[in-house]
């Protein structure tokens, strides 16, 4: 297994019982605060990230002009409903 590219170090600020709840989960996984961290975040990113990530490329395709009006995909989604009852 090959270890993740490392990329700049960034500087946080957490408020204290934040820190220290990191801290604690990092000694008893044995584990770094970093770590941790990191793990929060890719979770972060699965999650409500991912819901964020697919609004902006939504709103990418809208300006760039990549759309279908819904009276066409409605049209579609009856026809197809029509050919699955043939």
């Amino acid at each position: 297994m090959s270890k993740p590219v490392l990329s700049d170090p960034i500087a946080l600020r957490l408020p204290e019982d934040m820190l220290r709840d990191i801290e604690t989960i990092a000694k008893a996984t044995e584990r770094t605060r970093s770590w941790v961290i990191v793990r929060a975040l890719k979770y972060y990113l699965q999650q409500e990230g991912k819901d964020v990530l697919d609004i902006a490329a939504g709103l990418d395709d809208v300006r760039a002009g990549r759309i279908v009006d819904a009276d066409t995909v409605f049209s579609e989604l009856e026809r197809l409903s029509k050919d699955d009852a043939a």
